[in-house]
């Protein structure tokens, strides 16, 4: 049923809310998120399936309040929506966006859920929230760079780099630092093929004796992946069992951090496949 405000009739236009002049605004200013920066009325208008009468009352509306700008015949985000954007990120920032989800995943798991950044070809632990128990994993390498191809956060924040930093971390050298290190380059380029195809990974006992963990990606409004967060204990806890048990739990909580740092679910403008063990 079409809300009562709605008497433009575009009938291949479907609102979303409720409030159908504000969904008519939000569906041109979505027009210009799809790769072009500058396009007409006859363009918006095929792209959201308003008439180009609606879609003329809406740019007008749009530019009044600088969210659009007239660029000769066409028209381009305007300058507000840029002022918008750098607000957006100023409160998306990643650690305070985090914390809260990563310590009800805490009280969830009962275990230590710790947050990674990819940096100078290294992985950073830049927060944590600690497991409660006495018996627990607790991070102690704040401002070392620990190598990429060393447990399960390097390797999601590796599976998700660029291919340049791919193929130096492939080129090796490895160092084994546990009997459960993953120092074969064809083990490691597998692994990071699962994490890309599943968007989680295990690590057992590779970094440090008796510790197990998972690590999922974090990703933004970009479609980029900023971070990796990690669940991670000792192995008399963290069993196989347990870590798929956890592992939907786990995935849920990284998709509230992602949809806090702006990503979008599937279906809305699509995101990158995740990737697994």
């Amino acid at each position: 049923m079409r809300p009562a405000d709605d008497d433009t009739g575009d009938t291949s236009f479907v609102p979303q809310s409720g409030i159908a002049a504000v969904d008519r605004a939000v569906a041109v200013l979505d027009a210009f998120t799809h790769g072009e920066l500058r396009l007409g009325v006859s363009d918006i208008a095929r792209a959201t399936g308003l008439s180009t009468s609606t879609v003329h009352r809406v740019l007008a509306s749009l530019c009044t309040h600088a969210l659009v700008t007239k660029v000769g015949p066409n028209y381009a985000l305007g300058p507000r929506v840029l002022q918008l954007a750098a607000a957006a990120r100023d409160t998306g920032n990643l650690t305070a966006v985090a914390r809260p989800v990563m310590t009800r995943l805490r009280d969830s798991t009962g275990e230590t859920v710790g947050l990674h950044v990819a940096k100078n070809g290294g992985r950073f632990v830049v927060d944590q929230v600690e497991s409660t128990q006495p018996l627990r994993r607790t991070y102690t390498e704040w401002g070392q760079s620990i190598p990429l191809y060393q447990g399960a956060p390097s390797r999601v924040l590796l599976a998700y780099s660029d291919e340049r930093t791919i193929a130096e971390v492939l080129a090796g050298p490895f160092e084994s630092i546990t009997a459960s290190t993953v120092i074969d380059r064809a083990e490691l380029t597998r692994q990071i093929a699962l994490v890309r195809e599943h968007g989680y990974t295990f690590s057992f006992e590779e970094r440090v004796a008796g510790i197990r963990s998972i690590a999922v990606p974090l990703w933004d409004y970009t479609g980029t992946v900023v971070a990796a967060m990690s669940v991670t204990g000792p192995a008399m806890r963290v069993t196989e069992e347990w870590m798929y048990r956890m592992l939907p739990v786990i995935l849920a909580a990284a998709a509230d951090i992602s949809g806090e740092l702006g990503y979008l679910p599937p279906g809305a403008t699509g995101r990158p496949s995740a990737g697994s063990r």
